[in-house]
């Protein structure tokens, strides 16, 4: 052992358990339990490993060898691409997809999630051997509580009000409110929309909200998560079941349909509401600078 040893330890150790912090996997089942989670567990170590070397190299004045961290970007961009594909490959075998906006919002956190275990191994290594280690557990703690900020992210509760509307037929065409859904002109096919359909109306809190909910990616996002939850009533072939999000041209809001198979609509109300707002659907048309320069976008 020398002077280096337990600070190497203790930062891989915090690395580590940083990353099975934020390695979980809940009712959308993704990383999957337990041959998902062994992969990404062992590029946590590698990532933590990574992060704490770096600063022993510094300070032996071995500049050259930290720049394998490069090398290590180029790695954990592969996990990214790994991710993208291996998802997107599965997504054609859902009833409801997640779509490719869901897909590279869940690669890209995979991994940006390696890259916040290399920067808490280095600070908690740097912390250890510049102060103790007591101050190197309360620096970890806080690099903790910066990934947990980071890896929440914003929700579609914070954006939207979402209210129950009970779907409705005028004729052979679909309603929720009074956004048109689609056409069903089978009568077996519309009762079956009458027993098991939910509808929902999410109304924008602002201008910003109007537009992040019109991408099609985080539309497709909700219904595959309330599928995902709750089940949903139909199986391949039938076009007449498929859950389906649409806009009000008028006003923004979205109206969305779903058939699950649990019929509690307080759970898919709460469920809509946690979906995530994806990163690539986000727009914030009043930060420009011709809306600032212009008219007052409400």
């Amino acid at each position: 052992m020398n002077q280096y040893t337990l600070p190497i330890i203790f930062g891989v150790a915090f690395g580590v358990f940083t990353r099975l912090y934020m390695l979980r996997t809940d009712y959308r089942q993704y990383p999957t339990y337990l041959h998902g989670k062994i992969i990404h567990v062992a590029l946590g170590v590698i990532a933590a490993g990574l992060g704490t070397i770096a600063i022993p190299a510094i300070m032996e004045e071995e500049f050259t060898a930290i720049t394998f961290l490069t090398l290590a970007a180029s790695q954990f961009r592969e996990v990214r691409n790994m991710e993208r594909n291996t998802l997107t490959e599965l997504d054609g075998y859902e009833l409801v997809p997640r779509g490719a906006t869901y897909i590279e919002g869940i690669a890209v956190a995979f991994e940006s999630r390696n890259y916040l275990v290399i920067f808490t191994s280095l600070v908690v290594t740097l912390i250890y051997l510049a102060l103790n280690v007591w101050a190197a557990l309360a620096s970890g703690v806080i690099c903790l509580l910066v990934s947990k900020k980071l890896m929440a992210g914003s929700k579609i509760k914070d954006i939207v009000d979402i209210e129950y509307v009970a779907p409705h037929f005028e004729g052979a065409g679909l309603y929720v409110d009074n956004i048109y859904i689609m056409n069903i002109g089978v009568p077996d096919k519309q009762e079956a929309v009458l027993k098991y359909g939910m509808g929902f109306v999410l109304t924008p809190k602002n201008y910003n909200a109007r537009n992040t909910i019109a991408n099609l990616g985080q539309r497709q996002a909700i219904l595959h998560d309330v599928s995902t939850a709750l089940g949903v009533h139909r199986d391949s072939g039938e076009p007449s079941l498929v859950p389906l999000a649409k806009r009000d041209l008028d006003d923004g809001r979205l109206g969305v349909f779903v058939l699950p198979q649990g019929g509690d609509k307080d759970l898919a109300k709460t469920v809509i509401g946690e979906v995530p707002t994806l990163e690539n659907a986000i727009r914030m048309p009043s930060e420009s600078k011709a809306n600032k320069e212009g008219r007052s976008v409400k």
